[in-house]
């Protein structure tokens, strides 16, 4: 296990939950989810009976049927935050939709990370593995604002005659 861990819960098929900790990337070994329990036992949950784990703020929801308070699963518009914006219809018929990062680890790892709809909700980011995922499609893709784009463009650190000088030269 990392030094750094994070809070999840990890829901299974059958409905079951369990809370825990998880490093925040690379906790899966031999195709299972290796989770730390609150009562300090390992527990290993194999990929195919997981249908996702939620990296959350608080266990402590109050509520025993949703304990992740993943009440809003689409947007109700279209997202502002860069990435990719991706609609998930999970083995179950769950709809998901949310944000991934648009970069190579959306097709070389053993799932996709996304980032919800409703990120002032308990649940920070979302780990669906490929076994759970039925149907998969790219809503849009998001880019950074043209403004922050000019901004990145303009500072060039290798563009020395942009420095002024602070002090005359005698």
């Amino acid at each position: 296990m990392a030094t750094s861990l994070k809070k999840v819960i990890i829901r299974r098929w059958n409905q079951e939950w369990a809370s825990g900790y998880l490093p925040p990337s690379s906790f899966i070994a031999r195709q299972s989810v290796e989770l730390l329990e609150l009562g300090g036992k390992v527990l290993a949950v194999p990929l195919a009976d997981l249908k996702w784990v939620c990296f959350v703020r608080d266990f402590n929801s109050g509520e025993i049927a949703n304990p992740e308070r993943l009440l809003r699963k689409t947007f109700s518009g279209r997202p502002r935050t860069a990435g990719l914006w991706i609609r998930l219809k999970l083995l179950d018929g769950d709809l998901l939709e949310g944000i991934a990062p648009n970069d190579a680890t959306l097709v070389t790892s053993h799932g996709i990370f996304l980032v919800p709809p409703d990120t002032r909700s308990n649940t920070q980011r979302i780990f669906l593995p490929s076994s759970s995922i039925s149907e998969f499609q790219v809503m849009s893709v998001i880019g950074i604002s043209s403004r922050v784009a000019l901004e990145h463009k303009t500072r060039n650190p290798k563009d020395s005659n942009t420095q002024p000088d602070l002090f005359s030269k005698p």
